[in-house]
């Protein structure tokens, strides 16, 4: 999209993934979790806030990538949530849990419980979303000034 920028908080917290149609997809940096952030490409802040054309295609883009959690890590649970207090940006976080994992029964948001990714947990996430979703998804370059960006 063009004039689309990310928040700052979100490339400084996440690893830039690839595109679909409908926005960027994110990996959170926290290997506790497989915890995706789906942020359209909107200057709207909340979800009820898009045309009903585009909250349907981002949705389904919800429930496509929490299908692809469920069917490709052993979690018990997902949590889906758009809650923008931090970051107004829209953003979803679609994250796998587990009742083993060191935050639940309660929520990841903001919790110091937190394992950096290493680069081939991100390199093999990337690759499993492009295999899952084929032509919907488009490689990009990580954003300048980000670890990944090598700037």
């Amino acid at each position: 999209m063009s004039g689309f920028r990310l928040d700052p908080r979100l490339q400084e917290d996440c690893h830039m993934l690839g595109e679909v149609d409908c926005g960027v997809v994110l990996l959170m940096d926290n290997a506790h979790y497989p915890w995706l952030v789906l942020v359209p490409f909107t200057e709207w802040t909340e979800l009820h806030e898009l045309d009903p054309a585009r909250q349907e295609e981002v949705c389904r883009m919800i429930d496509r990538l929490s299908r692809f959690v469920t069917e490709n890590f052993p979690v018990d649970k997902i949590n889906i949530g758009a809650i923008g207090n931090i970051v107004a940006q829209l953003h979803i976080h679609i994250v796998g849990r587990r009742h083993d994992d060191p935050c639940w029964p309660g929520v990841v948001w903001g919790s110091a419980a937190r394992i950096p990714c290493q680069a081939a947990q991100v390199a093999r996430m990337r690759e499993m979303l492009r295999a899952e979703l084929g032509g919907e998804w488009r490689e990009v370059p990580p954003p300048v000034g980000t670890a990944e960006s090598g700037s």
